[in-house]
Formats: structure tokens, sequence, C-alpha cells
């Protein structure tokens, strides 16, 4: 099978998407448990030396904190006012 290069576009999105998804479904699982990212980490299971997994958790987090969906202060990690009510309204 040959992937062109829109088909890779779509598959690293969709990859990010649900990193995003799994990092923000944890925080707000855990909430109001304070994580540091390093502990994000650790309970999405990408310790160790998978660095490219930690890049991925890293970059969600990132994402997550530009979309205000997360706030990423010094090494913690929390859900915004934002994320929480949604989580409420979704019956979290």
């Amino acid at each position: 099978m040959v992937v062109t290069g829109s088909e890779e576009i779509r598959s690293t999105s969709a990859q990010d998407a649900a990193i995003e998804s799994a990092v923000l479904q944890q925080v707000l699982a855990l909430h109001p448990t304070i994580l540091t990212l390093a502990e994000l980490v650790r309970e999405l299971g990408e310790g160790g030396d998978r660095s490219s997994g930690r890049d991925a958790i890293e970059r969600a987090v990132r994402d997550l904190a530009g979309a205000g969906l997360l706030l990423h202060r010094d090494s913690l990690v929390l859900p915004t006012r934002a994320a929480l009510r949604f989580d409420e309204l979704l019956g979290g």
C-alpha cells in the first residue's frame, strides 16, 4: 500500500487528536488532583525511554492549553474552567 502525503497528514492529525483526547480525559478524570507533566506522562503509560510518546503528550498539552482547555504552568497541568464545565455538561 502506498501512502500519499495527504493520507499521511490525515493519519498524523488523527493520531494527534487521539492523544489530545486521551490527555484531556485523563486530566479531567483525575481532577481535582493536580498533576505534573511527568506524572501525566506516567499515567498515560509513556514513561521510560519512549521519547516520542512523551513528545506527543507534551504537544497535546501545549495544543490543549492553546485551545483554552488546559492550563500548563511550570510543570503543572490543570483543566480550565471551560474544560470542567464542558465535562460537567457531558455528564462527566
